[in-house]
């Protein structure tokens, strides 16, 4: 089973902070979660710390 990520993202489109839940992938050592925008649908993304 996939990590999740829920908390705060920050929407591009919106310009605002939203509270999202989204899916915690990796990429060349960073963990990033990736989510949609409850609002507008736009994608999101938040950059987490290393693990």
């Amino acid at each position: 089973m996939s990590e999740t990520y829920k908390g705060e993202f920050y929407c591009v489109k919106c310009k605002e902070k939203r509270e999202a839940e989204g899916n915690v992938v990796e990429t060349n050592g960073r963990r990033m979660a990736k989510g949609q925008c409850p609002v507008c649908g736009t994608n999101l993304n938040r950059i987490l710390g290393k693990a």
